[in-house]
């Protein structure tokens, strides 16, 4: 029995066994924690079928990138649109009235239809006893090459 205690052989035995049994600790302790990353990771990934973080993160870059292009495209359409309600001759305004103040009633009538520009059309009917007459005038930030009456200006106004 002394003679285990005082060889030498048998420290280092001891001290190898310690070392070993550190060790396995060491990588229960590891595994341990490669098992609970393992199980962070699968659920990050999900349902994917991807198990390259890498190709995830390309595909994700890409899909940004069309997403931006989509977006720039639409962007443009909208300022295209934009320009052509500008233009769009959808402000009307109507008046009735009698163009003769001594005879008939209120069938005479000016009608306005212009954009926001005020470019459009003036259309006037004015009625008599025998007949109507429809004129057309044509406008340009809301005047005309042709004399305007002060109807026909009552409807410009309106249709502002």
């Amino acid at each position: 029995m002394d003679e285990w205690m005082y060889n030498p052989m048998n420290g280092v035995t001891v001290v190898l066994a310690l070392f070993v049994i550190f060790i396995g600790i060491r990588v229960l302790v590891v595994g341990s924690r490669l098992k609970k990353l393992r199980k962070q990771y699968v659920e990050v990934m999900g349902g994917t079928g991807v198990t390259d973080l890498e190709e995830v993160i390309l595909e994700l870059r890409n899909t940004i990138a069309a997403q931006e292009e989509h977006a720039q495209r639409m962007q443009k359409q909208l300022e295209q649109v934009q320009q052509v309600q500008k233009q769009e001759k959808g402000r009307i305004g109507v008046l009735r009235y009698n163009a003769f103040a001594d005879q008939g009633s209120d069938l005479s009538f000016s009608i306005a239809v212009v954009n926001t520009a005020q470019d459009g059309v003036v259309l006037s009917g004015i009625h008599s006893r025998e007949n109507t007459y429809v004129y057309a005038k044509p406008l340009e930030k809301g005047e005309s090459s042709y004399p305007l009456t002060p109807e026909e200006r009552k409807v410009i106004e309106q249709a502002k």
